[in-house]
């Protein structure tokens, strides 16, 4: 089969979609097919000399650096795809790019799935425009309404969506990485630069720095640990708008900056508890990646939590908008070593099955579906 995947993120940008989407395509092409990727240029690049990448015009992403968003791209994409036509397109992000590749795939017949990845609707409260909140989750349903198939991770999201009207929702489930995330790459150098013995405590939190990820909870939290564990440390993984400021507020935490493949997965398996304070996750890997490091996890009853983190086992998934609960588990897993081993082995076990291999027989066999039932259509409207 030959796919095209549409993306305005991408590696070496370190966010979950640039993550996932790179791991969606390399998990087709293990499978034999052909893929193309369609993506913007990133800053200082030149055109690909990929065969199977096609660059676009692009821009920052205002308030967001690090990250761009493709310019309109719709006669370009239709060339292309008249040129090489894809048995079928999944578009990953919802921008300009996005709203361009769904254009040029009805104006040729080519069937197009959309992956749901971020509640742009509730950045709108993050970002001081709670006001706007039903209007970006409108422009969200009307674009992946335009797409025969709208692929999410968990249960949770899709009947959210089915109770939005949003049409043909599917669920894609997620994986890990278990080869990657390790515990047995626990590395003793690192906790030490950390300021961490073999027996001191290293909370972690990882991923992007900013507004929507609702970091000051987590702060709250390991302040209120750090009355119990005064020689903790709070090791942070990641960069972002609010890195600056909270470096300031908080001179005795450890920045660790960027890290990508093996880098954060030594770095995961070298904490001993994972603080993700966000609401605002469609999933959430990184809670994944924790628990595959061995590390009990304290989170919010949603994502990634809700489908594989169980309270009490693996650490504790707090129910939403309970923030004196997040705390309160924070400390506690804080000061009791023997619970976090416990939790920690426990949440390994949790998601040793998961398999990436099985998630990109899913996706395949989605866009499949989709190829059929396209090619289907036409052979009736012929006959």
């Amino acid at each position: 089969m030959r796919y095209a995947i549409v993306t305005e993120t991408y590696p070496p940008e370190v966010n979950g979609v640039a993550l996932t989407v790179r791991g969606l395509e390399e998990g087709l092409r293990a499978r034999g097919h052909e893929v193309a990727v369609v993506r913007p240029r990133q800053a200082g690049e030149k055109d690909s000399k990929a065969l199977h990448e096609l660059l676009v015009r692009g821009a920052p992403l205002p308030r967001y650096p690090g990250l761009r968003f493709g310019f309109p791209a719709t006669r370009k994409l239709a060339a292309a795809w008249r040129d090489s036509t894809p048995d079928a397109i999944y578009i990953a992000t919802e921008g300009p790019l996005g709203w361009s590749a769904l254009r040029a795939a009805r104006r040729l017949g080519i069937p197009a799935a959309t992956g749901f990845h971020t509640r742009f609707d509730e950045y709108m409260r993050d970002y001081g425009a709670a006001f706007l909140q039903r209007t970006a989750l409108g422009w969200m349903r009307r674009f992946h309404n335009r797409a025969d198939a709208t692929l999410v991770p968990t249960r949770e999201l899709a009947d959210f969506l089915r109770g939005e009207r949003f049409e043909n929702v599917f669920r894609l489930p997620r994986a890990v990485d278990t080869s990657l995330f390790d515990p047995a790459k626990r590395d003793p150098e690192l906790r030490r630069a950390w300021g961490v013995g073999d027996d001191g405590l290293a909370v972690i939190y990882l991923g992007r720095i900013a507004p929507e990820k609702n970091l000051q909870l987590a702060v709250r939290a390991f302040r209120e640990l750090q009355k119990r564990q005064p020689q903790a440390r709070f090791v942070w993984v990641g960069d972002g708008p609010s890195r600056q400021k909270l470096a300031q507020e908080n001179p005795d935490f450890v920045f660790c900056g960027v890290q990508r493949g093996a880098d954060v997965a030594r770095h995961f398996a070298s904490g001993d508890l994972f603080l993700f304070p966000s609401r605002t996750e469609t999933f959430g890997n990184v809670t994944l990646e924790a628990m595959a490091s061995g590390l009990p996890t304290v989170a919010f009853d949603y994502g990634a939590a809700r489908e594989y983190l169980r309270h009490g086992v693996h650490g504790a998934a707090i129910r939403d908008g309970d923030d004196e609960g997040f705390v309160s588990a924070a400390a506690r897993l804080g000061a009791d070593r023997e619970l976090r081993a416990t939790m920690g082995a426990a949440a390994r076990q949790a998601v040793a099955m998961l398999r990436p291999e099985q998630v990109a027989a899913d996706f395949d066999d989605a866009l499949t579906r989709l190829a059929d039932t396209r090619r289907a259509y036409a052979s009736a409207a012929s006959a």
